[in-house]
C-alpha cells in the first residue's frame, strides 16, 4: 500500500458536555496539527498516490471551514461534543466528499482510504481512518 501525507493546522474554540471532561466543559481553545494520509495499492499513471499540491489545497480548504470558529456555534455540530476524534472524522469525511467531487484530480478516484490525525500536542493525538 502506498501513502502520501500532507499537513496543516487549525485553531478552534469549543466546550464539552459531560463530567468526564472536567474543566474542558468550559469554553477553551485548541490548536491542532492535522495530518491527512491518502492511500492506494498502486500508483497512478504518473507514479503518484495523489497530487500533493491538490491534497494540500483541499486540506487547507476543509480546515478553513473550521478554523477561527467557536464550534459550539456551528450548526453542523449542534448537540455534538467536538472531541478530537469527532473532528478527525469530520475532516476525513469532508476530504472524501472533495475526492468524489474531483477536487483532488482524476487520479484520486483510485484512492482506497484516508486517515486523518489531529495532534493535540506532542504527546497526544487521535485518528480516524475510512475507506473510499
Amino acid at each position: 500500500m502506498f501513502s502520501v501525507t500532507v499537513r496543516d493546522h487549525m485553531m478552534i474554540a469549543h466546550s464539552f458536555r459531560g463530567e468526564v471532561f472536567g474543566p474542558a466543559q468550559r469554553l477553551h481553545g485548541a490548536t491542532f496539527v492535522v495530518d491527512a494520509t491518502f492511500r492506494r495499492p498502486d500508483l497512478d499513471a504518473d507514479g503518484i498516490v495523489v497530487d500533493i499540491g491538490l491534497a494540500t489545497e483541499q486540506l487547507r480548504a476543509v480546515l478553513g471551514e473550521l478554523t477561527y470558529r467557536n464550534l459550539d456555534d456551528e450548526a453542523a455540530f449542534a448537540g455534538v461534543n467536538t472531541t478530537t476524534e469527532v473532528l478527525a472524522r469530520t475532516v476525513a469525511d469532508r476530504l472524501v466528499e472533495r475526492v468524489h467531487a474531483g477536487q483532488l484530480g482524476a487520479g484520486a478516484r483510485d484512492l482506497t482510504g484516508i486517515t486523518v490525525t489531529l495532534h493535540e500536542s506532542h504527546i497526544a493525538w487521535a485518528s480516524y481512518e475510512r475507506s473510499l
